[in-house]
């Protein structure tokens, strides 16, 4: 799969959300990390890149679906630790003193903390993406997904996305946990 190939597959029709300006986005919030080694800037980036290259709202196995082209696509040196993160994204959760993981997960998370028109924008979105299923049983199956999110002690298990979007998150998933309720 080319770089062109690849980017295509973000602009497949139906995708609203996990589409490149998430890829674009999520690509930004790395480059404001600091104290990353080249290393493991290089492997984040292949992993925010691959993580969302399958997605068909139909599917439940889209991360594992990314990580196996990952896996055929990627430098030799890199596959494994870049199909590892994908497969994160499934469960969204990480092992203490995964930094790589918990770096992955909180920018993938990163629109949860964001401001109130941003966040709304994602939530339209992602509805748009699942517009497939009806109305009551997209509202229970959201509303099922925020809980966990919301439940969570830790939803961006990096610490500083935590201390910057974790009390955003909780408002916005407030917020339209209760719009989906009415």
């Amino acid at each position: 799969m080319t770089h062109e190939e690849l980017v295509a597959a973000y602009a497949a029709p139906g995708r609203h959300y996990h589409d490149l300006s998430h890829i674009e986005d999520c690509l930004a919030r790395l480059g404001r990390v600091a104290d990353l080694g080249v290393g493991d800037r290089e492997i984040l980036t292949q992993a925010i890149w691959w993580h969302d290259v399958v997605y068909d709202p139909r599917r439940s196995d889209n991360e594992e679906q990314s990580a196996v082209l990952a896996e055929q696509h990627v430098a030799p040196e890199l596959r494994d630790e870049v199909a590892r993160l994908i497969r994160l994204t499934q469960t969204h959760d990480v092992a203490p003193g995964d930094r790589r993981g918990a770096l992955l997960i909180s920018i993938d998370l990163a629109v949860l903390g964001a401001d109130d028109a941003t966040y709304d924008a994602y939530a339209q979105a992602i509805r748009r993406e699942y517009a497939h299923v009806p109305d009551d049983a997209y509202r229970a199956g959201r509303a099922a997904v925020l809980e966990r999110f919301a439940s969570r002690p830790v939803i961006y298990p990096d610490p500083a996305f935590a201390a910057a979007l974790d009390a955003k998150a909780r408002a916005n998933l407030a917020r339209e946990l209760k719009q989906l309720r009415s």
